[in-house]
């Protein structure tokens, strides 16, 4: 198990992605989304340095967002359609749910269980919805149907606020998934949401300030006496 170090500074990434959620629910011009855009690929690289040391998937994962961005950013403002749409939503769910694991194997690692453990489960959380909101994207692209049982636009602020509602199974009802697809990524992210949150993130708050235990190492098997 690993300390928080320095390098951890989860409180900076929740506040970033508290930023991008709410601009993200505020500016829907197609100019402004690839802003967002942007804005989301700088929290991911924040992200994943927040994660700390240099070693393991940490500096990949790092490469391969710094050497993608540029060409997201060019497919998603300059080339039309669906199917680039889509390919730049499932690009972006990838890199989130790799953002996602490199998170968790950080703080699961901290000795001690501080405040910047319990943002990193929240970061984690936070990361989970817009996690399905890409894949929400991926799937309106390329249903031909109505993405919404009502017939509602499917935009970034709709699909936002589809899948925090969802994951957080608050249930207001004014958005329903029409589409076998929908139904199915609806089901999945509100058990991944509420798994996530009565396990882990309720578990790190009860630890909080509380140093793990170390793993219990198995008594060395007893040898027995050379006859003399």
């Amino acid at each position: 198990m690993l300390p928080a170090g320095p390098e951890d500074r989860f409180g900076l990434v929740f506040l970033l992605l508290i930023s991008t959620f709410v601009l993200d629910a505020l500016l829907v011009s197609p100019r402004a989304q690839g802003a967002i855009l942007l804005i989301d690929l700088a929290a991911l690289l924040l992200v994943l340095r927040a994660t700390g040391s240099g070693r393991g998937a940490a500096p990949v994962l790092r490469a391969a967002v710094s050497l993608a961005s540029v060409a997201v950013v060019v497919v998603a403002l300059l080339v039309p359609g669906d199917t680039a749409a889509a390919a730049v939503d499932l690009w972006l769910a990838a890199v989130l749910l790799a953002t996602i694991v490199t998170i968790l194997q950080r703080v699961l690692r901290h000795r001690a269980v501080t405040m910047q453990t319990v943002l990193g489960g929240l970061c984690a959380y936070l990361l989970i919805g817009f996690l399905f909101m890409a894949l929400y994207g991926a799937a309106a692209h390329l249903d031909r149907g109505e993405f919404f049982a009502g017939g509602q636009p499917v935009t970034s602020s709709t699909l936002q606020y589809f899948s925090f509602v969802t994951m957080t199974t608050t249930g207001y009802g004014d958005f329903t998934p029409a589409g076998t697809t929908a139904r199915s990524l609806a089901v999945l992210e509100a058990l991944c949401g509420q798994i996530f949150l009565v396990t882990l993130v309720a578990r790190l708050v009860a630890m909080f300030g509380q140093r793990r235990p170390l793993p219990v190492q198995p008594p060395a098997a007893d040898i027995p006496a050379g006859d003399g």
